[in-house]
């Protein structure tokens, strides 16, 4: 498995990113923190658009940059394909032009990927004969995808290719990208400050904030980190769980989800009995209780001991982990009700969740 390894400064005025990192060069990285906390500066770096960078960068074997021996490969001999914000595509070329430009660019490197099957992937055939400013926003990207594909990338960076969509065309797109790994052996760096992007993409993430690394792991380590919110954001504040798919309710088109022995029902997902997915849950979206309760229409209470909950003094609120076996779901309630409930460390409670969201398919 090949390795990332990173130790860069960069200055920009006030602001400075320095990052010491070692990533496996496998599956999809996410960068993730708000605006301006370094995450694109990091992936220009990686890519060696910002001569200003000073530091070390090695790809497995290969040396990208070591400024004690005063070396600097340039971005186009590192063998990294960019997908930025915009679609960048020559306007005065169909969509057949710009992937033929970017495969003759690729220099005829060997490692798999062959236009046919990038454009089958895409799903791009009916639009091969049709000038880029005719297509719609999606379209431009997965075209923009396609393009970047056809240099034969060693490693691909993606840097918010999301963030100019709406919500439909996003949701269009991301099954193309979780994808691409998997199918082109192709390992992805991708930069996004939302996390709806990070549940359904992430195998891991990197947390940035004000331009120094605040944390790394595993999604699931990582999004249940109480101490992370300043960086992760408290709405959108949630834990993922791989769970498996216990059977469907046809009649009423549900499906239940098993785990570790405790049910959770979702509307109805296309996947197999025994399939594993990917749900999302937000603290915003948990409640608690010391009592069942009964003759709710919250159909998902599960059964949980306190790990942790840490008051906000200068808030209304206390951030609480719940460990339900396996796994701790993060509840978002008022300093009030966790005195009222008499909340702390090793108490039984039931965790009623509001919502879930379906965020991905897995293999298993």
């Amino acid at each position: 498995m090949t390795t990332l390894s990173i130790d860069v400064k960069v200055s920009f005025g006030s602001f400075g990113l320095e990052v010491a990192h070692q990533l496996a060069a496998e599956g999809i990285t996410v960068l993730f923190g708000p605006n301006g906390s370094g995450k694109s500066t990091l992936l220009r770096t990686i890519a060696g658009l910002e001569r200003g960078a000073r530091g070390r960068i090695h790809y497995g074997e290969t040396v990208w940059q070591d400024d004690g021996d005063h070396l600097f490969v340039p971005a186009h001999k590192r063998g990294v394909g960019y997908v930025f914000q915009d679609a960048r595509l020559f306007p005065h070329l169909t969509v057949a032009g710009n992937l033929a430009y970017a495969e003759k660019r690729s220099g005829g490197r060997p490692n798999g990927l062959e236009l046919e099957t990038v454009v089958k992937t895409l799903e791009l055939q009916s639009l091969m004969a049709r000038r880029v400013t005719g297509l719609s926003g999606g379209e431009r990207q997965r075209v923009a995808i396609a393009r970047t594909l056809m240099t034969r990338p060693r490693l691909l960076l993606m840097d918010e290719p999301l963030s100019a969509l709406d919500v439909r065309r996003k949701a269009e797109i991301l099954p193309y990208i979780e994808q691409l790994p998997g199918l082109f052996d192709v390992p992805i760096i991708y930069v996004t400050h939302a996390l709806d992007e990070v549940a359904r993409l992430a195998d891991r993430m990197v947390v940035l904030s004000l331009g120094r690394k605040v944390a790394e792991g595993s999604v699931n380590d990582v999004l249940e980190r109480i101490d992370l919110g300043p960086a992760t954001g408290r709405f959108e504040a949630g834990v993922v769980l791989n769970v498996r798919v216990a059977g469907h309710d046809r009649e009423y088109q549900l499906t239940r989800l098993d785990h570790h022995g405790q049910t959770i029902t979702v509307p109805y997902a296309d996947v197999p009995e025994g399939g594993m997915v990917r749900v999302r849950i937000r603290a915003r979206d948990v409640a608690l209780a010391i009592e069942k309760p009964e003759g709710l229409s919250i159909r998902n209470i599960l059964k949980g001991t306190v790990s942790d909950i840490v008051e906000e003094p200068a808030t209304a609120y206390a951030e609480t982990l719940v460990d339900i076996g396996n796994a701790r779901l993060r509840a978002r309630i008022t300093r009030k009700s966790a005195f009222d409930l008499g909340l702390s460390r090793g108490k039984p409670v039931f965790v009623l969740i509001k919502s879930v969201s379906f965020d991905r398919r897995m293999v298993g």
